[in-house]
């Protein structure tokens, strides 16, 4: 077992990963893991939860975190390896061998490094150290501020571990080695001075003095210009004696140290042999200097420090090919640009640069009108271009092969586009940006790929005050932080707020805030002459097939926030694996993210842009009425035997196909997966004035309310009692305020339940429908049960045995009886109600079946035996109980059901396994 904090928090089994949970339940275990073997108040973890006040029921938040944290290593052996998670006044203990902890080996393999005596074996050991960090430490935690101070902290021990491993490549004649190790961190930190100095040594040592001085100039400008501060004392030492090396010596180190960047030898080798295929290149070539065809580099530059050092990764080796990818307006060029313009060091012999124009509506260029930019910038003539486009690459491919060159080829279409344009040499670099992902550039090129996705709130409100001035977005941090969230972190829609601001000096930020929250203007509003996001999402879609660009003209229909390829399909009346392949295609082109298997998503702003497309009037009503016939279909296999629980709409539109669940832990994950999208299309529905459909939905999810019916569901419930009245549907209102009266009980509203469960069964007797009028009085006896009155109550449960019994209603007939054994058990009538559980148990063989009704059943048979003095036997039928309820997902039942074997046993397992699935209700709750 392993506990890791450099990087993701994450504990690794010999099974694998264990999963953690939500945020802040791996924000608890890194606040354990910073202090193992040592008490940390609940007031401290309270601080580190919350990055703002804490929520009032923060200490029960914490509990059941720590709750199910400790089921979760209870789970994995964690006892076996000595770790144990205890509870200590005020305070919680994650007692555990040092050694299981990442950051104590790390700290541990850095303090043997420095006794080394033996450089060579101390760049092991510090190599060995830094192996262990996958990341930056803590990434996956929530940012407050102490988690973050401690993340800082521990970036600061690497920081250190780095410098000092380059220490040991320098000690070891190795300076190549320190110069790699250096240069990427010093990228990522570029105001770091201990870093640039480094750096300029390594330089230095290495033969590349022009390099060191260079570096010294650029991080000069760079204090100066985001500091206004001068070199301190370490960096200014290593300017010095980088001088003292270019002048030949220490006393003339006064002249014009610029001209020392232009005395970079010929990388070539003057004996190297002249390779057949490049003997022409001499008569073509002119004498230039190095070529620099890069854009200026981006104002207003912030944040990216992940991409940046990935982009570093990415960079290195022999001739790389690095591939940034991300939808539009995402700042793929602009993160290129500041990090080609920040190592301008690294390529002495040029850096090219071309737009491909791949998404743009001036045309895309042909390689010939690129290589005409190119080879002249490399010093050939333009009368000596070869006329043909092979001919020109070629000759690209002979100048390149020697030099250390970068090569930057913005906005591409496609692979095809690019690899004509790849230089030749192993020391050139080459970065390709592009919005969709050139999957065939990956497996013919090696290209890297780095992703680079939309800025977290942070950053997004440092690129305002980039823009509009740190004043302006400090005098409103609120605004500005809710105006980065409304632009959806996407650099071009906050450049395009802050132009708009700056052009308004008086207008507020809290006032642009409110009209971007105007979701009918919010597009328009980040639309600029001819740039904005309306623009460049247009230009993407426009380079894709038809039935792709229209398949998103539909996802903008969708009510919620999320598709899979039935939806999808059923909005754009296709079926499921054309919609597929369309999203397929649009997640390359990042106008969808692919968040889960198999399901869909669209940022915001991208949503809004496809709800103003075309897509015809049906694209609604289909999608409804796909969710009703997967919701069919879910509640045959979570309840399989039931009666189908409610018609069809009179106009229902049949779906091409129709999910089909395997067995009930199919459906119920459907559930969990779908729930907030199926609470968004009943909104929808109702909005749209779609009575019949948003009280059908809403009755489709039983299945979930039954199992989940703590979570708030009466609103949900009260709009479809809405809906089924404004539908005259008697049917749907009697069903609707069966469940709801059911769910007011459940929350203990026992006489708002009661007004609602009379009017279901009168409306059940007036209309005749037998089967309705026994479900109103099984819902009502739950009531009676509530007052203090098990023997009415079982009187209505009997009543309703009979209406089921004249229906040949057998699952209504089933249900009456089971809620008749409960009222029998809770009255200590042991024997009939262990008569009736066990007649109803046996009404088909149910026994690989853990339905509600059959756990509930096998509780009160339990009950009952235990009642009757078989202590045996009813351990085992509520055992049964229990473990059948969590197969099953249904926490209620376990938590019932273990809640009456802790009365009659004291098995120390027991106690887990109820806080185990206490604290997963809660969870759910």
């Amino acid at each position: 077992m392993e506990f890791r904090l450099l990087g993701a928090v994450s504990v690794v089994t010999e099974a694998g990963d264990l999963p953690l949970g939500p945020v802040k339940r791996r924000s608890l275990l890194a606040a354990l893991l910073l202090r193992p073997n040592n008490p940390v108040l609940v007031d401290y973890l309270t601080t580190a939860l919350w990055e703002r006040e804490p929520p009032a029921r923060a200490r029960s938040v914490i509990q059941g975190h720590v709750s199910q944290l400790r089921a979760s290593l209870t789970r994995a052996g964690a006892g076996a390896h000595g770790v144990e998670l205890v509870t200590q006044g005020a305070a919680y203990v994650l007692r555990m061998p040092r050694v299981l902890l990442d950051v104590h080996r790390f700290e541990d393999l850095v303090a043997r490094a420095r006794e080394q005596r033996d450089p060579a074996d101390a760049v092991a050991m510090y190599r060995e150290a830094l192996s262990l960090w996958q990341g930056p430490a803590l990434a996956d935690v929530c940012p407050s501020p102490p988690l973050q101070a401690a993340a800082q902290a521990l970036e600061e021990l690497r920081l250190a571990a780095v410098e000092q491993l380059a220490a040991g490549y320098a000690r070891s004649g190795e300076h190549a080695g320190a110069v790699t190790v250096l240069r990427a961190e010093a990228v990522a930190h570029p105001l770091r001075e201990s870093l640039s100095a480094a750096l300029m040594g390594a330089l230095q040592s290495a033969g590349r003095r022009s390099e060191a001085l260079d570096w010294f100039h650029r991080t000069r400008r760079l204090l100066a210009d985001e500091l206004g501060v001068d070199p301190g004392p370490e960096l200014a030492n290593a300017f010095a004696c980088a001088l003292r090396g270019a002048e030949g010596g220490p006393t003339q180190a006064t002249g014009d140290v610029e001209t020392a960047a232009a005395e970079v030898p010929d990388p070539r080798p003057a004996t190297a042999p002249v390779d057949p295929a490049h003997a022409a290149v001499p008569d073509v070539v002119a004498h230039t200097h190095a070529p620099d065809l890069l854009p200026r580099a981006p104002r207003g530059f912030h944040g990216r420090t992940a991409e940046l050092a990935a982009l570093s990764r990415a960079a290195t080796g022999e001739a790389p090919v690095c591939l940034i990818t991300g939808p539009a307006g995402v700042g793929k060029t602009a993160l290129v640009l500041h990090w080609a313009h920040q190592g301008r060091a690294d390529f002495p012999d040029g850096r090219l640069y071309a737009d491909l124009r791949g998404f743009g509506d001036t045309g895309v260029p042909d390689r010939m009108e690129v290589l005409r930019e190119f080879l002249p910038a490399l010093g050939v003539a333009q009368h000596r271009i070869p006329d043909s486009a092979n001919g020109a690459a070629a000759l690209f491919r002979s100048l390149t092969a020697d030099r250390r060159l970068l090569v930057v080829l913005d906005n591409a279409r496609d692979s095809e586009q690019v690899r004509p344009l790849l230089p030749g040499g192993p020391r050139c670099v080459t970065i390709v940006t592009s919005r969709h992902r050139l999957p065939g550039l990956i497996v013919t090129d090696t290209a890297r790929p780095v992703a680079v996705d939309v800025l977290g709130p942070q950053d997004g409100t440092m690129l305002l005050a980039g823009v509009l001035g740190a004043e302006r977005v400090l005098a409103e941090p609120v605004a500005a932080r809710r105006l980065a969230e409304l632009c959806g972190g996407l650099p071009l829609a906050l450049r395009v707020a802050a132009a708009r601001l700056a052009q308004r000096p008086g207008w507020s930020l809290a006032a642009m805030t409110a009209e971007l929250s105007d979701e009918t203007r919010r597009l328009s509003l980040l639309d600029v002459e001819d740039t904005g996001v309306r623009a460049a999402l247009h230009l993407t879609l426009r380079q894709l097939p038809l039935h792709v660009s229209r398949q998103f003209a539909h996802l903008g229909r969708h009510p919620g926030t999320h598709v899979d390829r039935y939806a999808a399909a059923a909005l754009a009346g296709t079926d499921p694996a054309a919609a597929e392949s369309a999203l397929e295609r649009l997640a390359v082109a990042h106008l969808v993210t692919e968040s889960a298997p198999g399901r869909w998503t669209l940022h915001d702003l991208v949503r809004l842009y496809a709800r103003s497309l075309d897509a015809g009037p049906d694209a609604l009503g289909r999608v409804l009425d796909h969710y009703i016939a997967t919701g069919l279909a879910a509640v045959a296999a979570a309840e399989p035997g039931n009666e189908e629980c409610l018609p069809l709409p009179a106009d229902y539109l049949a779906p091409a196909a129709v999910r089909e669940f395997a067995d009930r832990s199919a459906a119920v994950a459907w559930y969990a997966a779908e729930r907030d999208d199926l609470t968004s299309a009943v909104a929808a529905a109702h909005a749209a004035g779609l009575h019949g459909r948003t009280w059908r939905i809403i009755l489709l999810l039983w299945p979930l309310i039954v199992w989940r019916v703590r979570d708030g569901w009466v609103p949900l419930l009260e709009t479809g009692l809405e809906a089924a009245r404004a539908d005259a549907d008697q049917h749907g209102e009697s069903r609707v305020l069966n469940v709801l009266g059911w769910v007011l009980i459940e929350e203990g509203r026992i006489v708002e339940a009661l007004n609602r469960l009379g009017a279901a069964s009168a409306l059940a007797a007036r209309s005749g429908d037998v089967v309705a009028e026994a479900n109103a009085l099984i819902v009502l006896a739950m009531a009676q049960a509530a007052l203090g009155d098990p023997d009415e109550a079982a009187q209505g449960c009997e009543r309703a045995v009979e209406l089921a019994r004249s229906a040949g209603n057998r699952t209504i007939e089933r249900l009456a009886m089971q809620h008749l054994a409960r009222h029998r058990v809770d009255a200590g009538k042991w024997r009939p109600a262990l008569d009736t559980a066990t007649e109803a148990l046996a009404f088909d063989d149910r026994s690989d079946t853990a339905d509600v009704p059959r756990v509930l059943l096998l509780i009160v048979r339990g009950e009952a035996l235990l009642g009757l003095g078989d202590r045996a036997e009813g351990i085992r039928q509520l055992d049964r109980a229990a473990r059948e309820a969590d197969a099953s997902g249904y926490e209620d039942g376990a938590v019932r059901a273990l809640g009456v074997l802790l009365r009659v046993s004291a098995d120390p397992g027991l106690q887990a396994r109820y806080d185990e699935a206490v604290a997963r209700l809660t969870t759910r709750t």
